[in-house]
């Protein structure tokens, strides 16, 4: 088994799932007591989020880089950035590390792609809902059409994601809006909706609604398993 290296804490919220389905996830391939090989560096959020709000993506660099260096320093095989928005700087961290990262966006797109759609609905800050490090990559890389929110929607979005979520609140108000967001997304052609935020799957499941929504959390866990364990 393979050392899965976990660059977190962004939110911690988010980060605790990715910890659990991932163990999980080796729990039920392999059975008995298994459990996945973790190498985690939660960063404090607060000054990364000052820096990305502030535009400051060199300095977020910076910082993620180094944590990514210590994660492989301590064992890691390969690398996870649990979170949708830092990917921004997915190919500064690569470029500071020699194991591989395995892009949040990739593993999403194929998902995707396995099921046979082609044009997707996008929920995320409004960094990956409006910038070509994300979007652009499904679109460029994958061929995915990507449909996103009208202005108002996404600064909705944006804002709970950051005064909400992000600090483990989740509000039925909240929920019936981003459900609402999803439902327009449906009429505008999307076949269907990517929860571009890794702490967008602790207020949406399935069940709440009919349209088929891929949650990047899960999906980026079930990938890191799988590499953990390939031969």
């Amino acid at each position: 088994m393979k050392t899965i290296g976990l660059l977190g804490g962004m939110s911690w919220e988010s980060t605790a799932g990715y910890y659990r389905m991932i163990n999980e996830g080796v729990k039920q391939a392999l059975g008995g007591l298994h459990s996945a090989k973790i190498v985690l560096y939660s960063v404090d959020f607060d000054p990364v989020e000052k820096l990305m709000d502030r535009g400051d993506w060199q300095g977020v660099a910076e910082d993620l880089s180094e944590a990514a260096v210590k994660i492989q320093a301590a064992g890691a095989d390969f690398l996870l950035i649990c979170t949708n928005t830092m990917h921004h700087v997915a190919p500064e961290i690569q470029d500071a590390i020699d194991i591989p990262l395995l892009h949040i966006a990739d593993a999403t797109a194929e998902a995707l792609i396995r099921s046979g759609i082609k044009k997707t609905g996008l929920l995320g800050t409004a960094f990956t809902m409006e910038q070509d490090f994300y979007k652009g990559r499904l679109n460029r890389d994958h061929g995915l059409d990507v449909l996103v929110p009208g202005k108002a929607d996404k600064a909705f979005i944006h804002n709970t994601i950051f005064q909400e979520l992000c600090l483990g609140i989740a509000k039925p108000g909240t929920r019936e809006t981003y459900l609402r967001i999803i439902d327009q997304l449906a009429k505008q052609g999307a076949e269907a909706v990517i929860l571009g935020c890794t702490e967008i799957g602790m207020l949406i499941e399935q069940k709440d609604t009919s349209v088929k929504i891929f949650d990047t959390t899960a999906i980026h866990a079930q990938k890191a398993v799988q590499y953990a364990l390939q031969r």
